[in-house]
């Protein structure tokens, strides 16, 4: 990728904001932390007071507690605040609380709702308030009632400015009103058609009135709105209607079908991506966890699901105990005991993150549960067979025992099936019960596979062997 090019205001040398990777340049940042060190609001303008708001994001994501604070307060009102939307929650927050409430709110007054909204929900109440306050009457109406709307909502999400027009208007006399208006959004796709009451009648998109003569009216090319959101709904299922229906923009009402906002497909993108964030960290059982959380806030997000993986591993090393006696007996399982346990559980964690990503896409329901599961168990057995003829084999060269060979590739076979099993039905249980399968799915398969396995290798040796139990 070709770098953005800015120039330095000492030597007037040029330095990338970014290198051929695509990270932030190192002799960049040195440089904006030599202009804030040195208070030089001209270099560090020339430096930065361009930059796009993604680079602005990651810039104050390298500088330190106080640089990002000096580096606000010098830019002054050169800082664009949208910038703090692409930073983590806590520097953001930590940033906030290291700023007068005048100048946030001087800030996110030149913001779109949705951004201003989106810096706000993190804060607390009392926070939220005090910086409302410094806001114009009605900006701080239209963000207060947003910001009463469920949190991760549409109504969270959305944009308050667009383009309403009465049924009766022209196209000229909409054309003319666009051109004329000075609180339009910076971008829109559509406009729309709302009743006295503002209950939305349905959208006009810009390509059909730039080709409709002025004297026609918007109903004679209005289109009735399909896919309304409402303003509670989940923003995951809102970027699911996005996804389905390959829309660009939709209109958010409320419980009255009145207009109360837009979404646009660049929302979405946030959303999908933050969505699959929480789900990514969920399945690894560190939350919402950001790289920038201090050492507390990490060690909390961490430790609940490591107290409950510490309960399931007791419970496959009581499996193990009751076969005490069985493995003094013959050494070598203990040996291949973890293959089993090891096999198993990636197995699962293979149909698992399948089932989990299909629950949350709604492409696995009731309806089709069967027939996967049975895809499923087929699959594992396949290729239990598979493995269970290559450690057998191994197993056999290993310690010149043919029929431990025979124990591990049958204990094998056994614990890749119920590995199937519990890595579909698991996910499946847990979204019944209103429980978050991408969090607590993983402890319960491994605990499964775990189980299972110990118990089917050190049950067979005993009763291929005649060992004692």
């Amino acid at each position: 990728m070709q770098a953005e090019v800015l120039a330095d205001p000492v030597d007037v040398a040029p330095i990338p904001v970014r290198d051929d990777e695509g990270h932030l340049n190192h002799d960049f940042i040195e440089a904006v932390e030599e202009a804030i060190e040195a208070q030089d609001k001209a270099a560090l303008e020339l430096l930065a007071s361009d930059l796009h708001e993604a680079d602005t994001g990651d810039l104050l994501e390298a500088l330190s507690e106080e640089e990002r604070t000096g580096f606000v307060r010098l830019l002054g009102a050169g800082f664009d605040y949208t910038a703090l939307t692409e930073t983590d929650e806590a520097i953001r927050v930590k940033l906030l609380e290291d700023l007068p409430n005048e100048v946030i709110a001087e800030g996110l007054g030149e913001l779109d709702s949705d951004d201003a909204v989106y810096i706000l929900e993190d804060l607390d109440a009392e926070d939220q308030a005090a910086i409302l306050e410094e806001l114009p009457y009605l900006e701080r109406i239209q963000l207060k009632k947003a910001l009463d709307y469920p949190e991760d909502s549409a109504g969270r999400r959305m944009q308050t400015e667009f383009i309403a027009v009465a049924p009766f208007w022209t196209i000229g006399q909409t054309i003319d009103y666009m051109r004329e208006a000075q609180d339009l959004p910076d971008s829109f796709y559509q406009i729309y058609v709302v009743d006295p009451g503002f209950k939305l009648l349905g959208t006009v998109h810009l390509d059909k009135i730039l080709r409709t003569r002025r004297d026609e009216q918007v109903t004679s090319i209005m289109e009735e709105t399909r896919y309304a959101i409402e303003a509670t709904e989940d923003q995951e299922e809102v970027a699911r209607t996005f996804e389905r229906y390959n829309l660009v923009s939709a209109a958010v009402v409320d419980d009255n079908e009145r207009l109360v906002g837009v979404m646009t497909f660049d929302d979405i993108v946030d959303v999908i991506q933050e969505e699959a964030e929480e789900d990514f960290m969920a399945m690894a059982g560190v939350g919402d966890e950001e790289i920038s959380d201090n050492v507390l806030t990490t060690a909390r997000s961490r430790l609940t699901w490591l107290v409950v993986n510490l309960g399931t591993a007791i419970l496959a090393s009581l499996v193990i105990a009751l076969f005490e006696d069985t493995i003094e007996a013959m050494v070598a399982l203990a040996v291949l005991m973890p293959i089993v346990a090891s096999m198993g559980g990636n197995a699962g964690t293979q149909t698992m993150t399948v089932a989990v990503r299909g629950i949350a896409t709604q492409e696995l329901t009731t309806r089709n549960m069967w027939r996967i599961l049975n895809r499923e168990v087929l699959v594992s057995f396949f290729n239990g067979v598979v493995l269970a003829i290559l450690i057998g084999v191994a197993a056999w060269m290993w310690f010149g025992n043919p029929g431990l060979g025979v124990v591990i590739g049958g204990a094998i076979v056994i614990n890749m099936v119920f590995a199937g099993l519990s890595g579909l039905l698991i996910p499946m249980a847990l979204d019944k019960v209103n429980v978050d399968p991408a969090i607590a799915s993983s402890v319960f398969v491994t605990t499964v596979t775990d189980v299972v396995g110990f118990f089917a290798f050190l049950g067979i040796a005993a009763y291929w062997f005649g060992l004692p139990l």
